[in-house]
């Protein structure tokens, strides 16, 4: 048999994942090779995500190489991946994910003795949780991959930056430079890892579907519905996280206006089984005030 071809992208967080995707598949006694993909999010580090407008910025040529057949397998980083899959695409599996949670990367540890700070993130989640929790800071967006984001606070003296703690960790992040930031409420499916493939390929889904975490796929089911109910895309400004609890979903889900104004968040607990829980989870986020916040955010794109 040949190799799998793994599409991956060209940051050292991408191929750190791709490359325990293909220990993964080692130890099912399947060999592959990883084949590098350039995407548009990674060759445009100047404009915010959420200015660039396309969906599946970081997805889309992945996507296309897939459907081409140059690769068998795709990775991604699953907060990227838009919530509606391209036709001839479905997913593989997904292994468990790890922190979910926000971290802050500080240039000074008495930051939060400061009255003013000046922050840096390209997310609109981050910046309006950050600025609803700190109304006085200064919010400046911040692209590029995860060494080259460090690089930047540095450079440009700001008092700190936000990240996915994950991220940090898989590359081994010197962890003294940074606190989580546990009252952030996370991207939908942070933390996690995706893995697609051809909806034809029927024999490799049978036997790529036992490396599935089946906990963490119920979890990220659930916030990516939430997600999509909502009509947000990965750029919106919302916030999910779920997680297993005694047979029950815990479920919190968040809208943040973007100036930070406004918060609206939401803890749930439902039944595991449930299918439709992101769905719910969404209603009851409306029917507390998230309409208002949405509708605003809406007008505003």
């Amino acid at each position: 048999m040949k190799p799998l071809r793994i599409g991956t992208r060209s940051s050292a967080l991408a191929l750190w994942q791709a490359h325990w995707v293909q220990n993964a598949l080692s130890e099912i006694g399947l060999t592959s090779e990883l084949v590098t993909i350039h995407s548009s999010g990674d060759t445009n580090l100047v404009q915010p995500l959420y200015e660039i407008g396309v969906v599946g910025v970081f997805t889309k040529e992945l996507d296309q190489a897939l459907l081409q057949n140059e690769v068998d397998l795709c990775v991604h980083s699953m907060k990227d991946v838009p919530t509606q899959l391209p036709a001839g695409i479905v997913t593989g599996f997904v292994p468990e994910r790890g922190h979910a949670g926000d971290v802050f990367v500080f240039q000074n540890k008495d930051w939060k003795r400061l009255p003013q700070r000046t922050i840096a993130t390209s997310s609109l989640r981050r910046q309006a949780q950050w600025l609803f929790a700190y109304k006085n800071d200064h919010v400046v967006p911040l692209r590029g991959n995860i060494q080259t984001r460090i690089d930047k606070i540095k450079a440009n003296n700001w008092d700190g930056a936000i990240f996915a703690q994950a991220g940090l960790e898989r590359l081994s992040t010197n962890p003294t430079i940074y606190t989580p930031i546990d009252w952030m409420i996370p991207a939908p499916a942070q933390g996690a890892i995706m893995v697609t493939t051809r909806a034809e390929e029927t024999k490799l889904l049978e036997k790529i579907k036992p490396l599935s975490h089946l906990p963490t796929q119920g979890c990220v089911q659930a916030e990516r519905d939430f997600l999509r109910a909502l009509q947000g895309g990965c750029s919106a400004p919302i916030g999910a996280h779920a997680n297993v609890q005694n047979n029950r979903i815990s479920f919190v889900g968040s809208v943040t206006a973007t100036d930070g104004s406004r918060h609206i968040e939401i803890r749930e607990s439902y039944d595991r089984q449930d299918p439709d829980i992101g769905k719910q989870a969404a209603e009851v986020l409306v029917r507390n005030g998230g309409e208002q916040v949405l509708d605003k955010l809406k007008r505003h794109d």
